[in-house]
């Protein structure tokens, strides 16, 4: 009943090496998959090989966020960011 809605502006966004951070992550997922090859056995008996597709998975969508990030970066080389600027 008594409650106030506080209303701040939005922060600016971060711009840091999204592209090392993407890369990394993917890595990471990549690694993951592969250290569980060995156990898929074990895996396989407790009911924990969505652990292993899990793992394929944010590799495969790492390498998907790398082609966009790379995409991205190109258009605002290319001065493809007007259009953003020009909407605010």
């Amino acid at each position: 009943m008594g409650k106030k809605a506080y209303r701040h502006p939005a922060p600016e966004p971060f711009e840091g090496d999204i592209r090392a951070v993407t890369v990394g992550g993917t890595v990471l997922w990549l690694v993951l998959f592969v250290v569980q090859l060995p156990f898929l056995g074990w895996l396989d008996d407790h009911d924990r090989m969505w652990w292993l597709w899990t793992c394929l998975a944010g590799a495969g969508l790492g390498v998907l966020g790398l082609w966009y990030v790379r995409r991205r970066e190109a258009a605002l080389a290319r001065g493809g960011d007007a259009g953003a600027r020009s909407n605010t």
